[in-house]
């Protein structure tokens, strides 16, 4: 069977390079006798990909040197925790909501702290980003926290709050490695890595090392600490052995590629053929305005949801899978990240045009 163009928001879409090489490793990795999934993680091996592989990411987005990569377990959905939990002296901080993964962030801060709700775009169903040019931002707040790029309602910030010398922490989960990051303007930035960059079951922290302290809530598990895992370099248990090598495998397959500033090149022409039909279809609707439209996240519909459901039973017939809207929003959904081809955008489009023939009343 052919591989298919995969438009699942995560678990997503892996370079085929990648994958390659991971099946030629799998028996044997390097000549040690063992696949990476069995050798252990505090072997020589296992020790030079972890390395390799930390290096190869501060190399391609350019981390401080003042800053800890972390490689953590738990997913994106952990950190809603963790970071009140590390970060919250004061008890008190200020979200951004923006979708569904700010409001549960926000929600599981609630657990610890005051949580002031700075901005919010809930009154036109996340379909945009709220103006972040001013806000109540006050000096005893611990943190401000926003959710960069909205995977189920495909936004993204077009430029960064103003946090008027607060820390910004912001997971970039659905956008992350898809183009160049300052990470200096953040005090924290994280990502689930199953969307844009590996497999699930894995996300990489970038955090400032003054943040990382022994000053946590009370109660704080062991394996939430920061200060925990960056004294054991994300080692204090077994980590995501192999999650890690294939992160590995993408970082080097992206600095082959070009680095980051030639990929987001790569994903600005991508979205910008499938922005353009949307604009210009008399069948198919954006749902985002354009000016806090997601490089990788496309949602779209057509307004009837009948005929949403047999554009995607047809797409999937066609070999264009996982085209199916997020279940609390509906419609349709192109997740087009750095591992989509150009092809397979021109496929989706080229698709579209001749449901629209067919089904335009």
């Amino acid at each position: 069977m052919s591989r298919v163009y995969n438009f699942s928001a995560g678990p997503a879409v892996l370079p085929e390079e990648v994958l390659k090489e991971a099946q030629a490793d799998m028996l044997d990795y390097k000549g040690c006798g063992m696949s990476v999934n069995e050798m252990s993680h505090r072997s020589k091996m296992f020790d030079d990909i972890i390395k390799t592989a930390e290096s190869d990411f501060r190399e391609l987005v350019g981390v401080p040197d003042n800053y800890k990569v972390l490689f953590l377990q738990g997913g994106a959905s952990q950190q809603f925790a963790a970071i009140p939990m590390n970060l919250m002296k004061n008890k008190k901080a200020g979200y951004i909501i923006t979708g569904q993964w700010a409001k549960k962030a926000a929600a599981e801060a609630k657990q610890y702290g005051e949580v002031v709700e700075l901005a919010s775009s809930a009154d036109k169903t996340f379909s945009y980003i709220p103006d972040v040019s001013n806000l109540p931002i006050t000096e005893d707040m611990d943190y401000v926290y926003i959710c960069q790029n909205n995977t189920i309602y495909g936004t993204k910030y077009p430029e960064l709050p103003d946090t008027k010398g607060v820390d910004l922490v912001s997971d970039v989960s659905s956008m992350f490695l898809s183009e160049p990051m300052d990470v200096s303007k953040y005090g924290i930035v994280y990502g689930g890595v199953q969307k844009n960059v590996g497999p699930a079951g894995l996300v990489i922290d970038v955090i400032r090392e003054d943040l990382i302290t022994d000053d946590c809530l009370p109660g704080t598990p062991t394996m939430l600490k920061f200060k925990t895992q960056a004294d054991n370099d994300s080692l204090y248990n077994t980590p995501n052995c192999w999650s890690i090598y294939i992160c590995g495998l993408v970082f080097k397959w992206l600095k082959n590629m070009g680095g980051l500033e030639v990929m987001k090149q790569r994903n600005e022409e991508k979205a910008a053929i499938l922005y353009n039909y949307l604009d210009q279809s008399k069948l198919f609707k954006g749902t985002v305005e354009p000016k806090s439209r997601s490089l990788m996240n496309v949602p779209f519909i057509t307004g009837d949801a009948d005929l949403d459901a047999k554009f995607v039973a047809e797409s999937k017939a066609a070999g264009l899978e996982n085209l199916k809207g997020h279940r609390t929003v509906g419609g349709m959904r192109a997740s087009i990240y750095n591992a989509m081809p150009k092809a397979g955008v021109e496929a989706l489009v080229n698709f579209m045009e001749d449901f629209e023939k067919k089904n335009l009343k």
